[in-house]
């Protein structure tokens, strides 16, 4: 991370609504849920901390996966961990997938998405969750 950046505005950054063809949208429950794709997580860290300013690693834990993403803060690594089990659909990739999203999650990349309200779509979206560009 350049030292130029503030820690203040790289949380401001992580935290900012991805534009809304970024987001994909399943049916859960009978209603619409926004997520995110793994590699747009990916370029978030990449273009606001640096390329070599993160870190992931997996581990498994009682047969899910906990990723764990470290970003250096002033110098030092903090981390944040969560985790996924293996999904229906594409199993263990689907776990690491899951488990590097909810981590990404603790960091703030895309915790906005949880706020939707229900009957939320790509279509009404809310202004807070529409990136200022």
């Amino acid at each position: 991370m350049s030292e130029s950046k503030d820690w203040a505005s790289v949380q401001a950054a992580l935290k900012s609504p991805f534009n809304p063809r970024a987001l994909s949208w399943r049916k859960q429950g009978g209603i619409d849920l926004a997520y995110l794709n793994a590699r747009d997580v990916m370029k978030r860290l990449d273009d606001v901390v640096g390329i070599e300013n993160w870190q992931d690693r997996y581990e498994e834990c009682s047969g899910r996966v906990i990723c764990y993403i470290s970003i250096r803060v002033e110098g030092e690594w903090v981390t944040k961990a969560d985790g996924s089990g293996d999904t229906k659909i594409e199993g263990d990739k689907g776990g690491i997938s899951g488990a590097f999203k909810r981590s990404a999650v603790r960091w703030g990349i895309g915790r906005y998405l949880y706020y939707l309200k229900p009957g939320a779509s790509a279509n009404n979206l809310p202004a807070w969750a529409i990136p200022n560009e």
